[in-house]
């Protein structure tokens, strides 16, 4: 369940970090915010930050938590029939005091605290960014070998698992195979989360491909109840997490321009920056530029 905006005013500042004094502080991410309610049960805030090459950023993106949790709600919804998640529908407005709804108003949800599987589980459908560097390097990704003579942003003939590492803050996730996957976690949700990834990835980018979004890539999170049962938790498929594609756009031998950060990412590499913090401060144009293509992937995909 959401906020019902009849119950707060959300407001139109950008949001950096939160500060509720009503729960416990736990962790705070490079988007997310995490609080505890109660002993079994979390809020996840997503504020506006962006992190680029490991790097958050002093400049947040207006509105883009609110974009990260109604994509999310939407995909949760969605797919909710292939595996659950980690959503209880509680309200996250009767969790906090009332004088701080608004500064969590459309931006957060109440979850189920389950134990997070320590793998990212990557699902690629089409060959571009770090995969595409491992195949021109090894002619596989993750261990798994690829025709030859494949272009950059070519579709894959299937999706395929390519799982990443879980890397500390300030360092860069890194592509591991499925066996270093099976010594993580365990043959037998190795083989699930494989299962169930490949599944939520071919069913998201069938709907996406409707509303002329490719899905080129997305990486899924999962955790596990006491009895072992396997979640979805964390996000699901938002540009954040995922690779969109604008199906009008598309071309291989390039890489194709995208609904997330990469934007961010490209003006970035124009400045004289050696990619440690502080990172340069981002001018109102590309703040602009880059709120309005989250808000266009959300439009696109939820019809609102």
């Amino acid at each position: 369940m959401r906020i019902a905006e009849s119950e707060t005013t959300m407001s139109d500042t950008p949001l950096y970090k939160t500060d509720l004094k009503s729960l416990p502080f736990l962790h705070r991410g490079k988007v997310r915010d995490i609080y505890a309610v109660g002993d079994d049960k979390l809020l996840v805030v997503q504020s506006d930050r962006l992190s680029a090459f490991d790097v958050i950023l002093d400049d947040p993106i207006p509105g883009k938590g609110r974009v990260l949790t109604e994509v999310s709600y939407f995909w949760f919804e969605k797919l909710k029939h292939i595996v659950p998640n980690h959503l209880t529908g509680i309200d996250p407005a009767t969790v906090v005091a009332p004088e701080e709804r608004a500064q969590i108003a459309g931006r957060a949800m109440v979850v189920h605290k389950y134990q997070p599987l320590m793998v990212e589980a990557v699902v690629r459908g089409y060959i571009i960014g770090s995969g595409w560097s491992d195949y021109q390097k090894t002619g596989a990704i993750c261990g798994i070998q690829l025709p030859a003579g494949l272009k950059q942003a070519e579709k894959l003939a299937e999706p395929i698992f390519t799982p990443a590492s879980k890397a500390p803050a300030g360092h860069h996730d890194e592509n591991i195979t499925y066996e270093d996957v099976v010594n993580t976690i365990g043959a037998a949700n190795t083989a699930k989360v494989k299962e169930i990834s490949i599944q939520l990835y071919t069913e998201a980018a069938a709907f996406a491909a409707t509303r002329g979004i490719i899905i080129a890539d997305t990486k899924f999170e999962f955790g596990t109840d006491a009895a072992g049962n396997i979640f979805l938790i964390d996000e699901a498929l938002t540009p954040d997490s995922s690779r969109f594609w604008p199906a009008a756009e598309y071309r291989t031998g390039i890489s194709p321009p995208s609904f997330d950060k990469q934007f961010v990412r490209d003006w970035l590499e124009t400045q004289p920056w050696n990619k440690k913090a502080p990172a340069p401060r981002l001018p109102a144009a590309v703040l602009a530029k880059t709120a309005e293509k989250y808000r266009e992937a959300q439009r696109m995909l939820t019809g609102h």
